[in-house]
């Protein structure tokens, strides 16, 4: 996470197009114009997905040290998170997805 937010943030301090490896400012066809805003957006998009990442492990991180008794213990259920759910997402605090509801699906 820490390097997708570091590249982001190196092409961001790079000038326009040079960030995309472009010796031009002006895109050669107007698909390239849509290309690059394509490209940025994405960049922005999997930037911002990296530093909501983070947060969750930052939080992970902390919880395990106030209470290391309750990590791998769902919040809804109060039964054990899988290891494979935990293998795959580390900082989960539910043994299922909850719905849009909080509650368990």
């Amino acid at each position: 996470m820490l390097k997708v937010l570091r590249r982001f943030e190196e092409s961001r301090t790079s000038s326009g197009s040079e960030a995309f490896g472009e010796l031009s400012e002006y895109p050669f066809h107007v698909a390239d114009r849509g290309t690059d805003s394509y490209d940025q957006e994405m960049d922005v998009i999997l930037t911002q997905r990296a530093s909501r990442e983070l947060e969750e492990i930052d939080e992970a991180l902390r919880r395990f040290y106030e209470a290391p008794e309750r990590f791998g213990v769902c919040e809804i259920t109060g039964k054990p998170i899988s290891l494979e759910r935990l293998d795959l997402l580390p900082w989960t605090r539910t043994c299922i997805e909850p719905d849009r509801s909080g509650t368990a699906s």
